[in-house]
């Protein structure tokens, strides 16, 4: 019977697709680098193809290798499946689960929802990541991680969502800004003004651009920052207005500043947030577990 590849190669050639570099690809590995550049020549042996390109600067796959590497993706995400199944036939958290969650979110929920959970579920392992949407969604593609919690809607082939929660939009504003003094607002009175949102790839500028039914060009974007906290500093020190999520505020973000928080008329100013997996997870019944217990941590 004919020699077929191991996974552990494949996981191999998977990370010099990643990194490029043999030596950054073992890192990522932990292994040496001749252990990997062993494995990935066994491979090419076991196939009896060329995959990879080795020059002194970088390295490079061959046009069989991208194929491979796309079909190795799969099959990986797979046998991450199959442990998955065997998972979801045992309790309810009593594994471990690999939670992906955006910025605006994390900080904001996750110290009410781990507390509780870890009491219940004591040898429960929930490892988490905390990245912008994009690169989550991507690791979830990757079988990196088991289940995303973030705001919707994102666009994400073969997933499925589980809808938690809506998180209202308001404005923050310095106490002495015309617009503080109003009991509610209208989402045509940000028109014209100085608003501060996040930079390019959080999905909160968009979706606060989107709930405001704003376009870049209605308003002035002064300055861009990676972190709500930064935005909040600089609407206490007058240089603009910002829109925060409400969870935000009811986590105390504003505190000890002259910030006024201002609602606006109408409950569609707001995001949705939830839940995300793959379609093929068997683990579904617990994710949903999940979200019931990020929904109570929610109502505090």
């Amino acid at each position: 019977m004919a020699r077929q590849p191991t996974l552990k190669q494949l996981k191999y050639l998977c990370a010099i697709a990643e990194h490029q570099h043999f030596g950054r690809a073992a890192e990522a590995s932990h292994v040496s680098q001749s252990t990997l550049s062993a494995g990935i020549q066994e491979l090419e042996e076991t196939l009896s193809a060329s995959l990879v390109e080795r020059n002194n600067r970088n390295v490079l796959l061959t046009g069989l290798g991208h194929e491979i590497v796309r079909r190795a993706h799969e099959v990986l995400v797979e046998i991450d499946d199959l442990v998955s199944l065997c998972a979801a036939a045992r309790e309810p958290f009593s594994g471990k689960m690999r939670l992906g969650v955006i910025p605006t979110i994390a900080p904001f929920l996750l110290p009410y929802l781990l507390g509780p959970l870890r009491d219940e579920h004591p040898d429960f392992k929930l490892y988490i990541r905390e990245d912008l949407s994009h690169h989550l969604v991507n690791a979830l593609h990757a079988g990196e991680l088991d289940v995303l919690l973030l705001a919707l809607p994102f666009p994400a082939e073969g997933t499925e969502v589980m809808s938690l929660l809506t998180d209202a939009f308001l404005l923050a504003s310095p106490e002495a800004h015309p617009l503080a003094n109003s009991k509610r607002l209208a989402t045509t009175d940000l028109k014209g003004e100085e608003l501060l949102l996040l930079e390019d790839g959080h999905c909160l500028r968009d979706h606060a651009l989107e709930a405001c039914d704003l376009r870049g060009s209605q308003v002035s974007i002064p300055y861009q920052a990676t972190s709500l906290a930064t935005i909040v500093q600089m609407v206490a020190n007058g240089i603009g207005i910002t829109l925060l999520p409400q969870m935000s505020v009811a986590a105390g973000i504003t505190a000890g500043t002259n910030i006024v928080v201002t609602p606006f008329r109408g409950p569609q100013v707001a995001r949705e947030i939830g839940l995300m997996w793959r379609k093929k997870t068997p683990r579904r019944a617990e994710f949903r577990l999940l979200g019931e217990k990020v929904i109570a941590s929610a109502v505090r």
